[in-house]
């Protein structure tokens, strides 16, 4: 297959306990356009409306939509619905990538020698809010990163032994638990194997960004697919001097293809949260978050 297309709905529906006077709110919901990947259609449905909307992109180039709200309201529903076509991606040798220590070289700050794409990639070396730099991210990936080894076999290599070694639990950890903590119980789900990860990336010296985007399941044999029944997901580009940004999905020890849609990128999960801001009042309250990815052939 050259190219895979797909209707994507993810509704998120905050209820509160108490009716919410003001709120501003930022939306990662739209697409952002690729070499592979096109976004045929999108809407935006938002109840109540909102008493401004701006769309403009954001600073690491992700389509951005802030919402303002200044008339009371007691709930709040926005449902993104989108139409995806996902393109086949170019096959790489690995072996062609440079040496990880060239690597981390070439991304060594130096404002007069610096190509543009080498300069933009420099800002995803460094510690996050929820990527910390630390010797134990090092430690651990240290058999993945022998010297003279290319860069993108190592990138590999530590996805694998993310998979091997670590246990996809829902309920391991939440948005906020430290990655230290990840790295001790073996635990998490995608947000948290893509930010470990990115710490043992960074923590010697290499680019790597959070992707965030939706994964197409497959539901159990014999079984209808379920709307809503799907999730965000999460995984990894890592940026290759001589290759540019190649993408691992360390929960699933893959290279994205045709079945992962990317939706936006940054520094971590806190750059591009699908729905994120502040409000006056509301007392305490969960969203409730639906996701659906359909094939169109379904």
């Amino acid at each position: 297959m050259n190219s895979a297309h797909y209707e994507i709905l993810h509704d998120t529906h905050y209820k509160y306990d108490s009716p919410v006077s003001l709120a501003q709110q930022l939306a990662h919901l739209w697409p952002r356009v690729s070499p592979w990947q096109r976004c045929l259609d999108q809407r935006l449905e938002i109840n109540p409306q909102p008493t401004t909307r701006r769309d403009e992109l954001d600073v690491f180039g992700n389509p951005l939509t802030r919402l303002a709200f200044e008339r009371p309201h007691d709930e709040l529903q926005v449902n993104a619905r989108l139409r995806i076509e996902v393109l086949a991606r170019p096959a790489l040798d690995f072996q062609d990538s440079m040496p990880w220590e060239l690597a981390r070289s070439t991304l060594t700050y130096n404002a007069l020698q610096m190509s543009p794409d080498i300069l933009d990639a420099c800002r995803y070396r460094f510690e996050s809010p929820y990527v910390h730099l630390k010797q134990s991210f090092v430690e651990f990936s240290t058999e993945c990163f022998p010297l003279g080894r290319p860069l993108l076999q190592c990138a590999r290599a530590l996805m694998e032994k993310i998979f091997d070694e670590f246990t996809f639990d829902g309920e391991a950890t939440q948005v906020a638990t430290p990655l230290v903590e990840v790295l001790e119980r073996r635990r998490g789900v995608c947000q948290d194997f893509a930010h470990l990860m990115l710490a043992c990336l960074r923590s010697r010296g290499l680019a790597a960004r959070y992707i965030s985007g939706y994964l197409l399941t497959q539901p159990p044999p014999g079984q209808p697919r379920l709307i809503g029944a799907d999730a965000s997901h999460a995984w990894v580009s890592v940026f290759c001097p001589t290759l540019g940004w190649v993408d691992f999905d360390p929960t699933n020890n893959i290279q994205p293809a045709l079945e992962h849609i990317s939706l936006a990128w940054g520094r971590d999960f806190s750059d591009v949260s699908p729905l994120r801001g502040v409000i006056l009042g509301g007392g305490h309250h969960d969203p409730e978050v639906r996701v659906t990815v359909m094939p169109l052939s379904d």
